[in-house]
């Protein structure tokens, strides 16, 4: 039996996801979709940082999270001419 609004409720299986607000898997979902994505475009803006030997931009970019912004905007400023 549990307990629950001052009222019993008999035979009740609980379950882990019982009274998760449908906000809330959405607001994860979101999470991660945007954890990937910033991932993603990090590991390529670093990676480009790296072999250009921009140290200050390898740096400014591994420490600051700004949801793939900040590293869009290195790759689209230091292209390789040809």
């Amino acid at each position: 039996m549990y307990l629950c609004h001052n009222k019993i409720f008999k035979n009740m299986e609980l379950h882990p996801l019982d009274g998760a607000p449908l906000f809330y898997l959405l607001f994860f979902v979101i999470i991660a979709v945007l954890a990937i994505w910033d991932g993603v475009w990090k590991l390529i803006a670093l990676w480009k940082a790296a072999r250009n030997g921009d140290l200050g931009w390898f740096i400014c970019i591994a420490i600051i999270n700004t949801v793939g912004i900040l590293p869009i905007i290195y790759i689209l400023t230091h292209k390789k001419k040809n």
